[in-house]
């Protein structure tokens, strides 16, 4: 499958790494402190979106008051995170993919989660090392599904966009490969692997 491509880009949150409890356990944490209600068909929808966007699609949704700035809550879900999180994040089996290409194939990482964040999360994961640039939501005026963070990935390897492939799990990540104009790959799909964030 990798073969055809100059580089690859993995989403974090679902694709590289197995987080979909993490981020439950912190939103459902975040959403009851805020009086936000949980739909979890909604919040699932929605994976991918950075936080501060979420925020705002929930609170326009549910016609809720904001008990607190956007960025409040954000500090308030990265600090559940940071506290929970070496004990709820581990890789998918596409490190064995990071591992094969790792020295052969330029591979960055292009999240919705914010820079310092994912850093510390793949690192945890032990996955930092096979990884060259990661663009995180913060880095870009327009996170995914706008093409900017693959674009911008791109951009720090030094490929062109229609040489990289996309590895992705949410029709957000999908959508933002597709107007880069790379290769989107659904790993559901392609390797059966499923973010376990806010099933039914």
């Amino acid at each position: 499958m990798f073969e055809q491509y100059d580089a690859i880009i993995f989403d974090m949150d679902g694709t590289l790494v197995d987080s979909g409890q993490l981020h439950e356990i912190a939103w459902r944490k975040t959403l009851i402190k805020y009086e936000i209600p949980i739909d979890k068909a909604l919040m699932r929808s929605l994976a991918g979106v950075p936080t501060m966007n979420t925020i705002d699609i929930l609170i326009k949704h549910f016609g809720v008051p904001r008990l607190a700035t956007n960025q409040a809550m954000n500090h308030y879900k990265e600090s559940v995170v940071n506290d929970i999180a070496r004990d709820h994040v581990k890789p998918t089996a596409l490190e064995k993919t990071a591992r094969k290409y790792f020295g052969q194939k330029p591979m960055s990482v292009g999240t919705g989660a914010y820079t310092q964040e994912a850093e510390s999360i793949l690192s945890w994961c032990g996955l930092r090392e096979f990884i060259g640039p990661v663009v995180g939501a913060d880095q870009v005026s327009n996170p995914k599904p706008a093409p900017d963070t693959f674009l911008r990935c791109a951009e720090l390897m030094g490929i062109a966009p229609e040489r990289c492939v996309v590895l992705e799990d949410s029709k957000t990540g999908l959508e933002a490969a597709r107007q880069a104009g790379m290769v989107g790959v659904d790993v559901l799909e392609a390797f059966g692997i499923r973010n376990n964030y806010f099933l039914e």
